[in-house]
């Protein structure tokens, strides 16, 4: 039996009675966003940490923030979201516990909380990498002229690096707004659950994913073209943007 297409579905009411299946996906992006925004700040914040961390010149230091990127990056997204959801309340104190449990908004801020930490070792090592291929000179020269270690990380090696691997940067930008589909599975009605509870009862599974699809789609190229504009504002005199070499420095 073929099937039976019917774009109408997405103006006919949804289950709740108030909104109509189209509302509901969108309300599903709204939550997607959010819920990503909140992610990539955790997982810049924690990722700057990281990075300059395991490029200190302190061994111990180096060392915890390696075993911290190799726990985060090597276990599944899923796993560790159902760790922070299903297992963290139950190994805190009982009252700190119930707590969590009782958070209004448990689901979204245990998402947020997952995807932030797991993207936030990816970002730590691409700092690392970009931190390690600034030139010698520049750190030596920094020391030299009597900056102290910190003064040395804000001034002159964190803005070079974040510079360098913004185009990395952008593809885990992207990275973290997909992974907030896997937020399904402990309830977060974000634009996957959505889709999936709108073909659950409207049987039209191809409206409902390719509607997804769409707004996905839609969301990862905006912010494609920010990033791409912030990578051409803050480009490194001399190096090549887009293919060509910026305006004032060498091709």
């Amino acid at each position: 039996m073929a099937y039976q297409w019917n774009w109408g579905v997405l103006f006919a009411p949804s289950p709740d009675g108030g909104h109509t299946y189209l509302q509901t996906l969108l309300d599903g992006l709204g939550v997607t966003v959010k819920t990503a925004a909140l992610a990539w700040l955790i997982a810049l914040a924690m990722g700057l940490v990281v990075g300059v961390a395991r490029t200190l010149p302190y061994r111990k230091v180096q060392a915890a923030a390696a075993v911290y990127v190799e726990v985060f990056r090597n276990i599944p997204l899923i796993v560790q979201m159902f760790l922070w959801y299903f297992v963290l309340p139950e190994l805190l104190p009982t009252r700190a516990g119930d707590w969590i449990k009782q958070l209004p908004d448990a689901s979204f801020y245990t998402a947020a909380l997952a995807i932030g930490m797991y993207m936030s070792a990816r970002i730590g090592e691409q700092l690392r990498a970009g931190i390690e291929a600034l030139p010698k000179g520049q750190r030596n020269a920094g020391l030299a002229l009597g900056l102290t270690l910190p003064q040395l990380y804000w001034h002159v090696l964190l803005p070079n690096a974040l510079r360098t691997v913004l185009p990395t940067m952008t593809s885990d930008c992207l990275n973290t707004i997909k992974n907030t589909s896997v937020a399904l599975t402990i309830g977060l009605a974000e634009l996957t659950a959505q889709a999936h509870a709108m073909q659950e009862f409207s049987f039209q599974v191809f409206e409902a994913f390719l509607t997804a699809t769409m707004a996905y789609l839609a969301l990862n190229l905006i912010v494609i073209v920010v990033m791409r504009a912030l990578e051409y504002k803050l480009r490194i005199p001399g190096r090549a943007v887009g293919g060509r070499a910026a305006k004032g420095g060498r091709a």
